[in-house]
C-alpha cells in the first residue's frame, strides 16, 4: 500500500524515525543497518518501506535499499518470523552477511542475533537457502578475497560484524590482508 517514504526526517530513536512528508508525519520502524546510514535531522529522506496491517497494529518499515527491503521480506514469510524478528535479524547482519551465512550454513551467526534460537536459526537457514540471490551473497563492500579475509579476522579477534564492516568501508580498496587487519585495528581502536 505505501511503498515509498521521501520527506525531511523529522525525529531518530532507535529504532524508530518520524519522517514528515508534506506536514504529515510517519512513524517508520528501520533496522539498526538503515539507521547507522541516516542524514542529519532536518535533511531529506526517501525511505522504501513495507507496511504491515494486523488486528491490533498497523505498522510501518522503512529501509535505504531494495536489497534489505526483499531479504525483510523474505524473512517474514517464514514461518515463526515476524516483522520484529526480521528488524532484528536485519539489525544484526547486513544482508551480505546473512547470504551469506545461508549458503555457508553457519546457524552460529543467526543464533548471535538476539531473539533467534537454535531452532528458529536452522529453519532460517533452511527456508532462505537459494532464496537470496547471487548479487546478495557478499556486499559490495567485501568484494575481493583480502578484504572478506580482513572481515572474518576482526570477527575472530570479538568484534561484532557490523563494527567489523564499517572498520572495513574505512580501507583503501586494494590494501593486503595484514596492512588491512593493522588498519583495521587502528580504526576501531579510537
Amino acid at each position: 500500500m505505501i511503498g515509498r517514504l521521501t520527506g525531511l526526517l523529522a525525529e531518530k530513536n532507535p529504532p524508530q524515525l518520524l519522517v514528515d512528508v508534506g506536514g504529515v508525519g510517519y512513524e517508520v520502524d528501520v533496522p539498526m543497518s538503515t539507521f547507522y546510514n541516516l542524514p542529519a535531522l532536518g535533511e531529506r529522506i526517501s525511505l522504501l518501506t513495507h507496511f504491515v496491517v494486523r488486528e491490533d497494529a498497523q505498522v510501518l518499515f522503512g529501509f535505504l535499499t531494495a536489497e534489505e527491503r526483499a531479504t525483510f521480506r523474505q524473512l517474514v514469510k517464514i514461518s515463526g518470523v515476524g516483522p520484529r524478528t526480521a528488524l532484528s535479524i536485519l539489525s544484526g547482519l547486513s544482508v551480505g552477511e546473512l547470504a551469506q551465512a545461508v549458503s555457508l550454513q553457519e546457524s552460529g551467526r543467526l543464533i548471535k542475533v538476539p531473539g533467534i534460537g537454535k531452532k528458529t536459526a536452522e529453519r532460517l537457514l533452511l527456508e532462505l537457502k537459494g532464496k537470496l540471490g547471487p548479487d546478495l551473497a557478499l556486499p559490495t563492500s567485501v568484494a575481493s578475497d583480502a578484504q572478506a579475509d580482513i572481515l572474518q579476522a576482526l570477527v575472530a579477534l570479538g568484534y561484532s560484524d557490523r563494527e567489523a564492516a564499517l572498520a572495513l568501508k574505512s580501507l583503501p580498496a586494494d590494501v593486503g590482508v595484514s596492512d588491512g587487519i593493522k588498519l583495521a585495528l587502528k580504526a576501531l581502536a579510537k
